[in-house]
């Protein structure tokens, strides 16, 4: 929407797309029409249409913002407080619990496929979801090079590119299989690498 809401009008808004999600999470986005989220949310069609005047489009790319959100959200605050290895193993645990809660059903990406044939705007929202996640996961290998746990001389930005690249890829077999092995796995070489990186430059006998 381009004109500004009260705040009212945003909680609104926010309430249809919330609404939305948890229709979208049970039937699928292909499923889901726009009568299917009025009778959930208890919306007229004219508030619809007020709120989402590009229609259904417009509010499956709100849905799906509002999950890349979710992906973040339930990481904390473990993703923004990487700055111990107790830290990192909380991490660890915070992502893998929000997967299997999750299962192999992903709303952000089924919404993302249905959305990217006609909308530029979803490949946005993937793009600054993973553009934030990376962020946050090389500010916590930054904040450890700072505190002399991990070497100066490891490239931060790339540990932490590949490490997400690993959470993804365990994600899509995830979707693929139902099973957890692949991520839990890419989470802990992922981790136990950056502490060998540690381990390895202590310098011989101290």
């Amino acid at each position: 929407m381009t004109s500004r809401l009260t705040a009212k009008g945003a909680a609104t808004r926010q309430r249809i797309i919330e609404g939305a999600a948890t229709v979208i999470r049970e039937r699928g986005p292909g499923e889901t029409t726009l009568d299917d989220i009025r009778g959930h949310t208890a919306t007229s069609k004219s508030q619809l249409f007020h709120y989402f005047p590009g229609g259904r489009e417009e509010l499956l790319l709100a849905v799906a913002s509002h999950e890349a959100a979710r992906v973040l959200s339930d990481q904390q605050p473990y993703l923004g407080e990487l700055n111990s290895w107790q830290a990192w193993e909380r991490w660890r645990e915070a992502v893998v619990d929000r997967y299997r809660e999750q299962g192999p059903r992903c709303p952000l990406g089924v919404l993302t496929s249905e959305l990217s044939r006609t909308t530029p705007g979803a490949q946005a929202v993937t793009r600054e979801l993973l553009a934030a996640w990376e962020s946050d996961i090389t500010a916590g290998i930054r904040s450890m090079q700072e505190q002399g746990e991990i070497p100066a001389s490891l490239d931060a930005g790339r540990a932490g590119a590949a490490l997400l690249a690993g959470i993804q890829g365990g994600v899509s077999i995830l979707m693929a299989t139902g099973s957890l092995t692949h991520l839990e796995a890419a989470l802990d070489m992922g981790i136990a690498q950056l502490r060998t990186e540690a381990s390895s430059s202590v310098p011989c006998g101290t």
